[in-house]
């Protein structure tokens, strides 16, 4: 009889799913969850930085100026779902260097390159995100990558 519980990636995409809808983006919704050993280690969604207004208060400063998706980055009051999911695990202490990044969109190259520098091993992902640099860094990295389709 086959089982019929989730497989691991499922079942923490599935999670990662569920981090996304505290997002307080008004463009994507993302979350990440981090895994090590199949333990769940961090979590982070995309928003303002912690006690700060969020878009959903006050607006979205790249759709106000017209940026599109994927450009100038560092023109969002956002940090990103991996992002968090890292700066999590440092706060309190927790090692992920071997682990796996479940995330509900491509890293974008700026994750990327934070994913790599934490150690991680693996990133699974569902929607894509047009990033060439993040593509060409992350299989430099050998960095396991996973697409996992709806």
């Amino acid at each position: 009889m086959a089982d019929p519980r989730p497989s691991w990636d499922e079942y923490f995409m599935s999670i990662a799913d569920q981090v996304a809808t505290r997002s307080t983006c008004l463009r994507r919704q993302i979350g990440a969850v981090i895994v090590k050993d199949k333990r769940l280690l961090a979590t982070g969604y995309n928003g303002a930085p912690s006690g700060l207004p969020h878009c959903l208060d006050i607006g979205c400063l790249r759709q106000q100026m017209g940026i599109p998706s994927g450009q100038r980055h560092e023109l969002c009051r956002a940090i990103h779902a991996e992002q968090n999911a890292i700066v999590q695990a440092a706060k309190y202490g927790t090692s992920i260097e071997g682990g796996t990044i479940y995330t509900t969109a491509y890293p974008c190259v700026m994750c990327a390159k934070m994913i790599i520098n934490a150690g991680l091993k693996r990133i699974v992902y569902r929607d894509s995100y047009p990033d060439d640099l993040s593509t060409e860094l992350l299989k430099e990295s050998g960095i396991e990558m996973c697409h996992m389709e709806r």
